[in-house]
């Protein structure tokens, strides 16, 4: 014959109810927290996105692209280059505008804080293009491995146009 629960029995019945609701109550929380999280990673890339296009179209990297435009090939570039580095000449930082624009971009990529396909989309062939562009100009002025970032950046990007979509 089974007799009915004693008040400790009753007791543990309710506490171990209201531990579950609790930790079920956690979890849903934690749930949240983490849409939250993700949420507020895609506000944060697309403010830097903005920021980033922004620059692009910014009066600083018009100038530098016009300048850079009066250079029809990378040797050309490379020899104006690195005579406006030797000559500590305001070109030479006019057009590190445009390096430095790539190197950020690429390291913000690399960290996560910036999308690779938002890239691709914006930018794709023309970052390849500009490294292509660049690299000589940056390895007779600085030599090779300068401005890692922005060559890593540019050689996956090159990868990824390869492939079939």
């Amino acid at each position: 014959m089974a007799s009915a629960p004693n008040w400790a029995e009753q007791m543990t019945a309710i506490a171990t109810a209201v531990g579950a609701l609790g930790l079920l109550g956690a979890i849903v929380a934690a749930a949240y927290a983490g849409q939250q999280v993700r949420e507020e990673r895609k506000t944060r890339q697309a403010q830097t996105a903005a920021e980033f296009l922004r620059r692009w179209s910014g009066d600083a990297l018009v100038e530098a692209r016009r300048l850079l435009a009066r250079y029809r090939t990378p040797e050309e570039l490379a020899a104006a280059f690195k005579t406006f580095v030797d000559a500590d000449a305001n070109e030479a930082f006019v057009l590190y505008r445009e390096l430095d624009y790539f190197e950020q971009l690429a390291a913000l990529e690399q960290r996560g804080a910036f999308d690779f396909e938002l890239i691709k989309l914006l930018l794709g062939r023309i970052l390849v293009e500009r490294w292509e562009m660049w690299k000589p100009a940056i390895e007779v002025a600085h030599g090779a491995g300068v401005y890692p970032q922005f060559e890593a950046l540019a050689t996956k990007m090159r990868r990824a146009l390869a492939q079939p979509s």
